[in-house]
Parts: C-alpha cells; sequence; structure tokens
C-alpha cells in the first residue's frame, strides 16, 4: 500500500487526493446509516466550485418542453426521501490476485445514507418524454482528461446513461444526504441516486438530463465501466449497471490476532439489487461448510443488512480462513469464484478474511450494540 493510501482524512483512507477518492475502513462499520463524514468519496475529475446562483439543470433532447430548472424550482416539486446502499463498482479491486489497475480500494468503497430529493419521472414528466425516447443521459459538470488508453483527446464531462424505464421507476434527483444539504465532494448541489446499480451511475453536479432516442456510447458507458458479457456464447461488452447480491467481513479484519477457544461474533454487512438480502452464511474452513448467521434487522429494498455469526474460535493456535456469503429472495447467492469477465469490476465473489488464532492475549469481539 502507498503512503499515500495509508494516510487518512476524517478517519477516511486516501486513496486518491487528486481526484480525491477516500474510502471508509470498513472495520470501522457500525450504524445503520453511514454518516456523511464517514461515506466514501469517488471522484474522476477535480470537484467543481458551484454557485447556486447560477446553477441550472437543463432537461433537453426528445422531449416536447425543454426545461432550465433552478434550485428554487426543484425545491418546489414534491419530495421523496429513500434509504439506499450505494457501492462503488470496483469496491474490493485492491483484494484482487493478480492485482488490476483503477483505484485500489478494499472493502470500504460502500455506504448507506437516506436521500432527499425529487424523482426522475416527475422531471421527465414536466418535460414530455416523447414516445421514441429510450435512454436518458445524465450529465456532471465534473470534467478533465482520462490518463489511460483508450481514451478521446482533450476535456470529457462525467456521464453515464440510464434506460427509459429505470429513469421512470425509483431513479431521485438528491439534494440532501442524511438530512444535510451535499457537500460538494458529494454532488452539490444535485446528484442522482439510483437505488440497486453501482455508484458509476449517481452523477454527481448533476447540470444535464439529455433524453435520447440512441444508446448511449459516451467514455463511461463504453470504453470505461463496462464489462464482458456472453451472449450465445459470444463476449459482449455491456455497461455496468446493478449491484450483486454480497456479504461483507466487517470484523475481524484480515490478520487479525483471535484468542483461542473464545467466542468471537463475526460482523458485517450484506446487500443486493432490487430484493432484500435473506440470509448471510459464515464459512471458517475455506467454504467447506457453512453455518447461518443472524440477521441484524429488517429487510429493506435496496439497503444493506447487519449480521453476526457467533463463531466458536478453535482451540488449536494457527491461521484460519473466514468467508461470507448472502442469497436474496430471488434466490441469487453470492458466488465463491471471481468472474474474469467482470475486469476490474464487480468484486462480488467470497473474498476470504485470514486471522490468527492464538493462545495469546488475541482480542475477542463481544456482541455488536450496532443496530
Amino acid at each position: 500500500m502507498s503512503s499515500e493510501a495509508a494516510s487518512s482524512r476524517n478517519g477516511l483512507l486516501v486513496r486518491s487526493s487528486e481526484p480525491l477518492n477516500l474510502e471508509m475502513p470498513f472495520s470501522s462499520l457500525d450504524g445503520f446509516i453511514t454518516p456523511n463524514e464517514q461515506f466514501y468519496v469517488r471522484c474522476h475529475f477535480p470537484i467543481p466550485a458551484l454557485e447556486l446562483d447560477n446553477w441550472r439543470l437543463k432537461v433537453e433532447g426528445v422531449v416536447d418542453h425543454p426545461l432550465d430548472l433552478t434550485y428554487g424550482n426543484l425545491l418546489e416539486m414534491t419530495s421523496h426521501t429513500i434509504t439506499a446502499t450505494m457501492e462503488c463498482a470496483g469496491n474490493g479491486r485492491a483484494l484482487l490476485d493478480p492485482k488490476v489497475r483503477g483505484v485500489q480500494w478494499e472493502r470500504g468503497a460502500v455506504g448507506n445514507a437516506t436521500w432527499t430529493g425529487v424523482l426522475l419521472r416527475d422531471v421527465l414528466q414536466r418535460a414530455g418524454v416523447r414516445s421514441k425516447a429510450i435512454e436518458v443521459i445524465l450529465e456532471g459538470a465534473d470534467r478533465g482528461t482520462v490518463k489511460d488508453p483508450p481514451r478521446p483527446e482533450g476535456e470529457i464531462q462525467y456521464a453515464r446513461g440510464l434506460p427509459l424505464e429505470k429513469s421512470m421507476q425509483d431513479v431521485l434527483l438528491a439534494w440532501r444526504m442524511n438530512g444535510e444539504e451535499l457537500t460538494p465532494a458529494h454532488g452539490f448541489p444535485l446528484r442522482a441516486i439510483v437505488p440497486g446499480w453501482f455508484g458509476m451511475a449517481a452523477v454527481k453536479w448533476l447540470q444535464r438530463i439529455v433524453v435520447t432516442e440512441q444508446p448511449f456510447h459516451g467514455y463511461y458507458q463504453s470504453a470505461d465501466y463496462a464489462y464482458w458479457e456472453r451472449r450465445d456464447g459470444l463476449p459482449t461488452l455491456v455497461p455496468l449497471s446493478e449491484m450483486q447480491v454480497k456479504a461483507e467481513i466487517a470484523r475481524p479484519e484480515a490478520g487479525e490476532n483471535v484468542r483461542a477457544g473464545s467466542t468471537y461474533f463475526v460482523r458485517g454487512a450484506a446487500w443486493a439489487a432490487n430484493d432484500p438480502v435473506k440470509t448471510v452464511e459464515v464459512s471458517s474452513d475455506q467454504g467447506a461448510t457453512w453455518s447461518s448467521a443472524n440477521l441484524l434487522d429488517q429487510p429493506i429494498l435496496n439497503a444493506w443488512r447487519f449480521w453476526e455469526f457467533p463463531w466458536q474460535v478453535p482451540l488449536a493456535p494457527g491461521e484460519y480462513v473466514l468467508m461470507a456469503r448472502a442469497s436474496d429472495g430471488m434466490g441469487r447467492i453470492q458466488p465463491m469464484n471471481r468472474n474474469r469477465d467482470y475486469g476490474t469490476y464487480i468484486v462480488d465473489h467470497c473474498v476470504p478474511t485470514a486471522v490468527s488464532v492464538t493462545r495469546g492475549r488475541g482480542r475477542t469481539k463481544l456482541r455488536s450494540a450496532a443496530r
């Protein structure tokens, strides 16, 4: 780990300073709602300096009534508040072997928050979407040059496209996070929240919405944030979209000393897209056998669930490997092995956590009070 990656800012791990990329230490997982100051930050370019007096949200494309909305116009519309978990599509990348390029996130590029704003569908209905529309492009005010090839020349702005069907469902244009005004790092004054989708779709510093009758093939839709999907046996490059069913271990941390013969309450969080997590299981023998963990809270669609498992630590000292896996109500189960077609994204397989069992003064984790 580089010295920069090992440094911290307000308790968050600094993965890069410019552009700013900050990660929550996943071992600090505590409450169901991630505090704003602990929520991970993902930036592709420098954070734009925006002023409300000059900011506008433009709605263009195949619509009957193009819009030029002020912040006040949005506040006058019916607001909604949702709870949703957001995970960076590269979360867990640093744990892959062999190593891959990209921001070296460990487990903490994920968080759960309440978001308040206006539904995208209400804005689109005001604009009057025409029948031939198929996609909605969200464009942010952040811009810069792409470093890694293949890349376009000159500066580009960050933009992602959503299918019209998803855009007319639950997508939120948010101005508040956990009851507070968005900070610049989290997209002030307006960002998209796309429940169930990876964070690359949650465009920050939103300034323009373009409704199109053709698929969007922008840089962050095709050259980046895409993966290989097998269709009729042929690899086809498709844009990233939904998060996968996944459980992660927060405690014990990798390499932690655990006292032999003790009871250690292994704990973590699990999430899925469009269906709540139904079960979490834990293995202490590298996946040979699995035992059910206890889910600690009620299911909320597109929000994570906390879990804990009372591990009876073996008497014999040595290294032991813990793994967790989740399943949802639709029958989707977290896979054991990495799908190589995912490239540098979607780290959804069961990632091992190796711990040392000792007869000394290892740490015994008592039952967590967090719920």
